[in-house]
């Protein structure tokens, strides 16, 4: 699905978000990638998702060099990437159905991604993906009248629509409560494991990631730290990736000396979190 090999990224300013990274996935895995703020778990997604050029290194994601590839070839790669934002990018204005529909614009002809946005073309289908959510009684609401927790659900239900090979989550549940994260993740990790996907999703709850996740990606730094079986990610392991100068600063109770190793030891088979 992708291969990063000796990848780096340096903004503009100078910094360095990402440095030597060398990561890669097969079709169907499943990965949380976990690490402090600002450690570049959201540059590495958007590197990824073809959204960021790396200054450094080789890319290939679905068998492409985003950046060696034609505008053609680079839209209708991004078609085939589904992102779940945490903070999703909707019109306030917008109904929840054209926000779900949206899904699909990369893939659709134009003439059907304008008429779209004067009339909703499928309405059933931006309905089911709602209803897996339990969000399809929002489904004409305006995006301006949902919580925060109910437009990252709004978000996810696009990624569902959107049926992409390659699903990219950067925070898609820190507005949720822990169970209606939990019972999201469930519905992207199967989504993804129907249809032969692969799904990689930023967590700062790290009992989450231990518990929904086959594979951890620890990231420090800009570096990659670990990746692991989620049940070889012990307390200490998660101690020293959270650690700061400061001494230890763990994202999540998860993270402290007794949890931690229970929930890896207890890790979730692909397509779904425990319950």
């Amino acid at each position: 699905m992708f291969r990063l090999q000796d990848v780096s990224l340096a903004h503009a300013n100078g910094f360095v978000a990402l440095r030597e990274i060398a990561l890669a996935a097969r079709a169907g895995e499943q990965i949380a990638i976990v690490g402090a703020s600002g450690a570049g778990k959201t540059s590495l997604l958007r590197v990824l998702g073809a959204a960021l050029r790396p200054s450094s290194g080789q890319l290939a994601v679905l068998e492409l060099d985003p950046w060696a590839a034609s505008a053609v070839e680079l839209r209708r790669l991004r078609a085939r990437i589904g992102v779940a934002h945490q903070a999703p990018p909707l019109p306030p204005r917008q109904r929840v159905v054209t926000a779900v529909l949206a899904g699909r614009l990369g893939s659709w002809p134009w003439w059907k991604g304008v008429a779209s946005l004067a009339y909703p073309l499928d309405i059933a289908g931006a309905a089911a993906a709602l209803a897996r959510l339990d969000l399809d009684e929002r489904l004409f609401d305006r995006c301006d009248r949902l919580s925060g927790g109910q437009l990252q659900r709004v978000g996810v239900a696009r990624v569902l629509y959107q049926q992409a090979q390659l699903i990219l989550a950067d925070e898609p549940v820190s507005a949720l409560d822990p169970t209606l994260a939990r019972q999201t993740l469930q519905v992207l990790s199967a989504d993804a494991v129907a249809r032969g996907a692969t799904l990689v999703a930023s967590l700062h709850a790290v009992d989450l990631a231990l518990s929904c996740f086959p594979r951890i990606v620890g990231i420090r730094d800009g570096r990659v730290a670990f990746d692991r079986p989620a049940a070889a990610v012990d307390a200490a392991l998660l101690r020293e990736l959270y650690a700061s100068d400061s001494g230890p600063s763990p994202a999540s109770s998860a993270s402290a000396p007794g949890p931690a190793p229970r929930a890896a030891a207890n890790a979730a088979p692909p397509g779904g979190c425990w319950r």
